[in-house]
């Protein structure tokens, strides 16, 4: 075995995978520029630092289960003059994180809620925070399986750990007194621990009728609106003013 190949396999013992596997490019990088050994050692660190760094980053990605990726930026605000660009960098800048704010987007379907709140979780996974993304229906089954299989387990506990929770089309559906006791008790488990953004088409007055039990709902809500900002989305929706239909430019009315 060549010493090249005997460096790799100690490289990799020490858990430095990526960097073994680069080693043959910074090696030649290296005689290419006649670096000093100071110089050298210093970008192989560097380089395994990087990797981790993205590594670490597609993996917060994976996690955090996005049913699609569209950033702050390719949110178009002509659409949605009820938010400003002042507002969206208000957004952006994520220090209600780190205040333990929350956020409810509230609007008809299809008024961009959802598109940003993936783009503050996007946002806050480049810089470093842990995020989850789940529907209201999926974060229920999940709650309601969480005893009897791993993987309801393992995605609760990323859940419970993570510093922004995302859940969309709450009240979308509505809830029996179980499912609205283990929500309670999800929310108070973060409650104080992470942010959490909730998009819904119904504001918080009418939350009580979906979830069936007046005072789960007023504690719910006594946990949520402690620190919070309520956004309003008013426009139509983009989705029904930009859909494409195969009979080209015909009204609804046609």
């Amino acid at each position: 075995m060549s010493q090249l190949k005997q460096l790799q396999e100690l490289m990799k013992t020490l858990r430095l995978t990526e960097t073994a596997n680069h080693l043959p490019t910074l090696i030649r990088e290296a005689e290419q520029t006649d670096l000093s050994f100071t110089q050298f050692l210093f970008d192989v660190a560097k380089y395994e630092q990087t990797r981790r760094e993205e590594k670490q980053l597609e993996n917060r990605f994976k996690r955090a289960t996005f049913p699609f990726q569209k950033t702050l930026d390719e949110f178009n605000l002509k659409e949605q003059k009820s938010l400003s660009n002042k507002h969206l960098n208000r957004l952006k800048d994520l220090t209600w994180i780190e205040q333990l704010h929350n956020i409810i987007l509230l609007g008809p379907p299809g008024s961009g809620k959802t598109h940003i709140s993936i783009g503050l979780g996007i946002e806050a996974l480049n810089q470093g925070y842990k995020v989850i993304f789940t529907t209201m229906g999926d974060l229920i089954h999940v709650l309601k399986t969480e005893e009897i299989t791993r993987k309801s387990q393992t995605r609760m506990k990323r859940i419970r750990t993570a510093d922004l929770v995302i859940i969309d089309d709450l009240m979308f559906m509505a809830m029996d007194q179980q499912e609205a006791n283990m929500f309670f008790h999800l929310i108070n488990d973060l409650y104080n621990q992470s942010s959490i953004v909730l998009t819904s088409n119904k504001a918080p007055k009418e939350w009580g009728e979906l979830l069936g039990d007046q005072a789960i709902t007023t504690a719910i809500l006594d946990r949520i609106l402690h620190r919070v900002e309520i956004i309003h989305l008013n426009e139509d929706s983009y989705r029904m003013k930009h859909r494409s239909t195969i009979f080209g430019q015909e009204s609804v009315s046609n």
